[in-house]
């Protein structure tokens, strides 16, 4: 990841391309094989998802410093992480801890989320210019986005207020 972050923010776009490429194809395989040969493990269903989390959020804030990527997605996109993971933690330290569930919305931000990085990231590698496809899908991480927070924000006000009624 560390690599990642010096390729972006040094201008070199197709070494950043080609490790994020890496990047993605080993965390399927190491998913797929998880998976299929039954090694899937309790710790590593927390860490996948947050080394996942580190990796978009340090490609977003990266491609938004080299100016690839707008501010204010940057933003909301580490904006939404952050609420999250600060909402998981305070239910936890008043003793109404919240049991970690992603959500379909997420779900698909995520997967939204990286297809923009990775097209993005193409561009700027290749030299050449999607502009509607990056636009659209720029809009759609940026609604997925919102609507997460959204629903998160719900299903969070809805756990630390069913405490208060006999819970």
């Amino acid at each position: 990841m560390p690599i990642v972050v010096w390729a972006i923010t040094s201008g070199e776009m197709r070494i950043a391309f080609l490790l994020f490429l890496a990047a993605g194809i080993s965390d399927a395989v190491d998913g797929f094989l998880a998976k299929r040969f039954h090694m899937a493990s309790e710790l590593g269903a927390y860490l996948d998802p947050l080394a996942d989390k580190a990796l978009i959020v340090s490609i977003y804030v990266s491609l938004g410093v080299a100016g690839a990527l707008p501010i204010f997605l940057v933003i909301l996109v580490v904006s939404r992480d952050i609420m999250i993971i600060s909402a998981f933690l305070l239910s936890w330290l008043v003793g109404k801890p919240m049991p970690i569930r992603p959500l379909m919305v997420s779900k698909a931000n995520t997967v939204a989320q990286i297809v923009l990085a990775t097209l993005v990231l193409a561009e700027q590698a290749f030299g050449f210019a999607a502009v509607l496809p990056s636009e659209l899908i720029m809009a759609l991480v940026a609604v997925l986005t919102l609507l997460s927070i959204a629903f998160y924000l719900a299903g969070w006000v809805r756990h630390m207020n069913s405490f208060g009624a006999g819970h």
